[in-house]
Formats: structure tokens, sequence, C-alpha cells
């Protein structure tokens, strides 16, 4: 074989793996197609990919490069469409703009099982993201799950962030035989719930966002209908899930954004699964609590809507266990936050990342006081 062809071969199979390191999908994954998401409402961003465990995850990156980076932790069951109306506010302030797709939902890979997800799963992959990309001097804003996965990155990777905002989220924990505890109730509620249908689900939460106060039955009935819910249907009502808890009404548009990601019910065992996983790392979450969170000593923004009724009593933690935590009410808002205030929202994180002192503001309807 001459040297001309020997060259010829090398630079022909080295394309090849080149070029199919992020074409080839493990078996048991699921990729949705690039046309589902052309000519998304509000969604002009470019897409950036990153191999992570073997799966592709999908990740916005906006802004200068080489500014200290935002990064935006989406819940259940959104994605970074989510962000859009927050993402220019914050670009165009020079912010460096981070928002990735966690596995299983929006661009990033999916497991076909939902057997396959774990809650530490996706702590490793966002952990790998963040090193990858090297962030530095980072900003953290969870919402929802987004804060459940980003808090435990940001206390196991505390050096690389230099601030904490959340909003209508928490880190749910427990230590010894109370978590050993709460994790097998939740299992025997589940299986004892059974299939919950989609409207029996809405009754039940319709109850709680409704009342002023609800008490902790009443939250703890609604939540394990809800987990009962997602864990046994085979295809999740996603538009619904999001209009009903965030008591929206989306466009048309916004609805098929939203349903994107999904072509079926068997890209959606992300988001069937991951209610299921919120009491899987109790003792490990109650201990960065107390080695990370309760020792504290950077900003930290607490910003709920006054009508948030999902997440509120974890409010309590972030007030109770931050040492001197900033704490807004975002009034009239419910649990989607960005949807609701986002551009607004994202103003008040630029404030607090430039250390401005007048953050004791209340939003009431559309009314802003500082």
């Amino acid at each position: 074989m001459n040297i001309a062809l020997k060259i010829c071969l090398f630079f022909f199979f080295s394309s090849c793996s080149l070029v199919t390191l992020s074409e080839v999908i493990r078996e048991g994954v699921l990729r949705t197609p690039d046309e589902r998401f052309e000519n998304l409402e509000d969604y002009p961003f470019q897409p950036n990919y990153m191999m992570i465990d073997g799966l592709r995850i999908h990740y916005l990156d906006e802004g200068p490069k080489d500014a200290d980076p935002i990064i935006l932790f989406h819940g259940e069951p959104a994605w970074s469409y989510l962000f859009r109306k927050m993402i220019p506010v914050l670009a165009n302030a020079g912010h460096r703009v981070i928002v990735p797709d966690m596995v299983g939902f929006g661009k990033s890979d999916k497991f076909e099982s939902k057997f396959d997800y774990s809650y530490l799963h996706h702590i490793k992959v966002m952990k790998e993201l963040v090193a990858r990309l090297d962030l530095q001097e980072a900003t953290h804003f969870g919402q929802d799950w987004g804060g459940l996965v980003g808090l435990r990155v940001v206390a196991e990777m505390p050096d690389r962030f230099s601030r904490v905002v959340v909003s209508n989220t928490g880190m749910v924990a427990g230590e010894g035989i109370r978590a050993w505890f709460m994790q097998r109730l939740v299992e025997l509620t589940v299986w004892w719930n059974g299939p919950i249908t989609f409207e029996e689900l809405k009754n039940s939460a319709e109850e709680v966002l409704k009342s002023k106060n609800p008490s902790s039955s009443d939250g703890i009935s609604m939540f394990t209908k809800w987990m009962a819910h997602s864990y046994y249907a085979e295809d999740m009502d996603i538009v619904g899930i999001i209009e009903n808890f965030g008591r929206l009404n989306l466009t048309e548009g916004e609805r098929r954004a939203y349903e994107a990601p999904y072509p079926n019910g068997k890209y959606k065992s992300g988001a069937h699964v991951w209610p299921y996983l919120i009491p899987t790392q109790l003792e490990e979450n109650e201990k960065y609590w107390k080695e990370v969170y309760e020792k504290w000593n950077k900003p930290f923004l607490v910003a709920f809507g006054s009508e948030e009724r999902i997440t509120i009593r974890m409010k309590d933690d972030f007030v109770n266990r931050i040492p001197n935590p900033t704490i807004i009410t975002l009034g009239g808002v419910g649990h989607f936050v960005q949807e609701e205030v986002g551009p607004e929202l994202a103003q008040i994180i630029k404030d607090f990342i430039d250390g401005k002192d007048n953050m004791n503001i209340f939003y009431l309807d559309d009314d802003i006081f500082f």
C-alpha cells in the first residue's frame, strides 16, 4: 500500500470517528429529532452540545464568554425554553448565561427507561458540565427541581460559585431513621395510590393551589398523588402540568415549545420518574446543609412567589438555615416565576450580582416597589 493511500485512509477514518462521536446514540437512549425544535416561539438561541457519560447534553451559552457566568437550572417538566424571557436581559447586561437541559429534558438525550435515571446522575452530569466549561465566580439560579440538583452542584463545587439565587425550590433533607422512613413512606404511598389520572391530580392540586395557607397534610397528599401520577402515567400531559400547577395560560406557540422535546410518551420517562427520585438523597443533602449551607458566607438570595404553594414549606430551610440571606417576595407570582416575571426577575438577579442594597422588593401584581 503506497504512502498516499495510507494517508487518505488515515484521514478518512479519523474524520469518521470525529463526525460520529456525537452522532452515536447509546442503546436505551433516545434523541429528539432536531426538526422538533425548529421555529419555536421566542427561542432564537444557538444550541451547544457536550458528550457526558455517553449522552449528548444540550446547553445555551449566551453573552460574553469572558464574563462571570450565571447558570440557570430548570425544573420539572420544563427545559431551557423556560428561561427565554430572562436570558436576553442578563446577556445584554454583560453576563455570560449558561442554561443546560438536564438528562431527559429539552434537547438533551433521554433514557428510554425511567429506571436508568437517578438524582445522583443528574448531579454528576451537571457537575461535569460546570467543570468542563471551567465556570468560575458563577451565580447559581435554581427553580423547582433545578434547585434540588443545582444546590448540590454548588455544595460539591463551592469554590466555583460566588453567589446563589433560589426561587420556589428546595433541597429536601433528613438523617438517620427519619430519612430512611421518609423514603420508604414515599415508595409505599406511590404504590398505595396506584395510577392516578390527570383529572384526579388536577382536582387534588386545585384545593392546595387555591388555599392561602395549605396545611402540611394537604401539601403531602397533593405531592404523593403527583408522584403516583407521574410514576405510573404512560404519556404525561406536559402542558397540562405546567398550566395547572403554574396557573398559566400559555399561547399555542408556547404549548408547542414545551411539548417539542417529546415526540411520544417514550421520551418522557425522565419527567415521569423525577418526583419519585426526590427523597433518594436525603442524608447526603442533610450533610451538605450542615457542611456548606449553614456556614455559607457569600451572597444568597431567596425569591419565592407570594402565590407559590408547591414548594412554599421549603422556604423555611433557606430562611432559618442560611446565614443572613436576602429575602424578597414576588407578589402575585406563582410557581413558574420565569414565565410570569422573567424579565423582572432577571433584573433582580442583575442587581443582586451588582451588590445593590435595594433588594427589599415586593412585587404586587404588575407593580414593582423599591
